[in-house]
């Protein structure tokens, strides 16, 4: 039967001459309505789907489902008797890029965040390789710093080129790349092209980019990109201002502003915007249990470990990078700047350890702090890099992987042998997250922030693991599920992303527990002290808006919550 003919299996055939156009203010705006329902869906949805959705009438929505494909702005797939949108969208959306008034779109924008920031503010693009500044607006007054429309600037040094060069695609950074000459313009000029590489890793990671001082001395700025409709990084947009007062955390706070102000700009000419976290603090204030140990301030803080033998806490905080070592009983924190993303670390059986970075899996010296390459089980994926991970019974090191800016499900789960050969268990996962094992050593947790936590059946002699299963789900109204433990009764605790808590899930999967924090995003949790009865749970500042930090001084601290039930020893790499 003809597409046209025909709307759904769920729906009454429509002829050709009852297809009625609906016309109308009310049913263009219905019409545009089911047109984000079908978009923003999960999963191509159905004709009982959208009329849940919706809450329209049968035969209205058949009408309307009708002409949408009439008009190429909705596909049926006869397949599945699903709905997508209509290549008629990408046809629209190419002529909207096509007539781009970059400027025009950027100005409201610019003239917003200078009088918000007092600092100049600037949008650029890539020019013959170099910096191209289109527009800028000042409020830096006699002591700021002023950038003239035209002007240009080297790519490597300034946060707008950094952020440019960070998002583009692989390929295109490399041609980027080699047609560069790292010149020095100041003593913190990245003149060394893996050390940049590794910086336009961070900044991916981050969201923007930052310079410090690297252009011009006692200048400092940060940038954010404008995507078009494709993805495509084609401008960025920047505030500039005078190191002494563009501190670092001032940087950092900025970053997260310019990534919404930019996604405005995207918006304004027709890409799609990302959405936002609301950050609506809980109305049940933090347990009173809950102790903030160390007010660190990290960006990203993550993959606490409690070493049995040095009685300490080592963590990282991905996006600074560096690695930390926690005592408890002095409330010392011992600090490893890093070349490069770390995710995680884990003891090593014969002392030292192993950490998840950027290139794989390397071995680690806390003392010296440096890094020996092991193995890169995704050394051919640029734009991926390892997120958390942990030991089994065996040595094997479990870790799973992402895209650097997490903008798809890219990611897999793999397991690393002590002779350094692996094995990919699993894959699909958008933010591979906390992985842990039951008591018993036969089933394996595994997070996905994208909103579920899967349980696997695992068997420990062979390192493999069955078919995976969904163990619990978080609404995303609800917050993430990031980092996780298991207690000695095989219960799971979670760290909620977005949530303001940590969770224990019993080990059917239902919510026993829910404890409150004093901060947005816990990150991770691990179980300590010299019992196993403190449970660690570091947090996160990064891109949170500066009202949120206010409400929340203590984001990107370690916490502590005693807990009557302990935790499990964490094994240790065996290679």
């Amino acid at each position: 039967m003809d597409q046209d003919a025909r709307i759904d299996q769920d729906a009454r055939v429509l002829t050709p001459e009852e297809r009625d156009v609906p016309t109308g203010a009310a049913a263009l705006a219905k019409g545009l309505y089911l047109l984000d329902v079908i978009g923003e869906y999960p999963t191509p949805p159905r004709f009982k789907d959208l009329q849940a959705a919706t809450k329209l009438p049968k035969g209205t929505l058949a009408r309307m489902l009708n002409t949408l494909v009439l008009f190429r702005l909705v596909r049926h797939e006869d397949s599945d008797n699903t709905y997508r949108l209509g290549h008629r969208l990408f046809e629209l959306a190419h002529r909207v890029w096509e007539s781009f008034d970059l400027r025009g779109a950027a100005g409201p924008v610019l003239e917003r965040l200078a009088d918000e920031t007092r600092e100049t503010v600037a949008v650029c693009a890539i020019d013959s390789g170099e910096v191209l500044y289109i527009d800028q607006r000042s409020r830096g007054g006699a002591f700021g710093f002023r950038i003239e429309i035209g002007r240009r600037a080297p790519l490597h040094c300034t946060a707008g080129g950094k952020a440019l060069l960070a998002f583009a695609a692989p390929h295109e950074q490399r041609v980027l790349l080699d047609g560069l000459t790292l010149d020095r313009y100041s003593e913190r000029t990245i003149t060394d092209e893996g050390t940049l590489v590794a910086d336009l890793a961070l900044s991916r990671a981050r969201g923007y980019a930052i310079s410090l001082a690297e252009h011009v001395p006692g200048v400092s700025s940060v940038a954010a990109p404008v995507f078009d409709h494709t993805g495509k990084a084609v401008a960025a947009l920047g505030v500039y201002g005078p190191s002494s007062r563009l501190s670092n955390d001032r940087l950092h706070v900025t970053g997260r502003d310019l990534m919404a102000a930019a996604r405005q700009i995207s918006g304004n000419v027709g890409a799609s915007q990302l959405n936002i976290t609301s950050y609506v603090r809980p109305g049940r204030a933090a347990d009173a249990d809950v102790e903030c140990v160390l007010p660190w301030g990290a960006h990203l803080a993550e993959g606490p470990v409690w070493s049995t033998r040095e009685q300490r806490l080592y963590w990282v905080d991905i996006l600074a990078p560096a690695v930390y070592r926690f005592d408890p009983a002095t409330r010392s924190n011992e600090e490893v700047v890093m070349p490069r993303l770390i995710s995680a670390v884990a003891p090593r059986h014969d002392g030292g350890l192993v950490a998840l970075t950027q290139d794989g899996l390397e071995a680690f010296d806390f003392a010296s702090g440096r890094l020996t390459r092991l193995v890169d089980p995704e050394a051919d994926i640029p734009d991926n890099r390892f997120n958390d991970g942990k030991c089994d019974a065996r040595g094997r090191m479990w870790a799973g992987t992402m895209r650097l800016d997490a903008s798809r499900a890219a990611g897999a789960l793999y397991a690393i042998g002590p002779d350094l050969s692996w094995q990919r268990a699993d894959t699909g996962f958008t933010v591979a997250n906390g992985i842990d094992w039951s008591p018993d050593g036969r089933t394996l947790y595994f997070a996905d922030s994208a909103g579920r936590i899967y349980s696997y059946a695992f068997d420990v002699e062979s390192g493999t693991v069955g078919e995976r299963r969904i163990f619990a789900s978080v609404d995303k109204e609800e917050g993430r599920p990031d980092g996780l433990a298991v207690d000695a009764e095989g219960y799971v605790w979670c760290a909620i992303w977005d949530g303001w808590c940590v969770r224990r899930f019993a080990p059917d999967g239902s919510l026993d527990r829910e404890v409150r924090l004093p901060v947005p995003r816990p990150t991770s949790v691990a179980f300590g002290g010299a019992d196993l009865k403190t449970l660690f749970i570091t947090s996160a500042r990064i891109r949170l808006p500066s009202r949120v930090l206010t409400d929340a001084p203590f984001s990107g601290g370690l916490f502590a919550l005693p807990v009557d039930v302990p935790g499990l020893p964490a094994h240790a790499f065996e290679g």
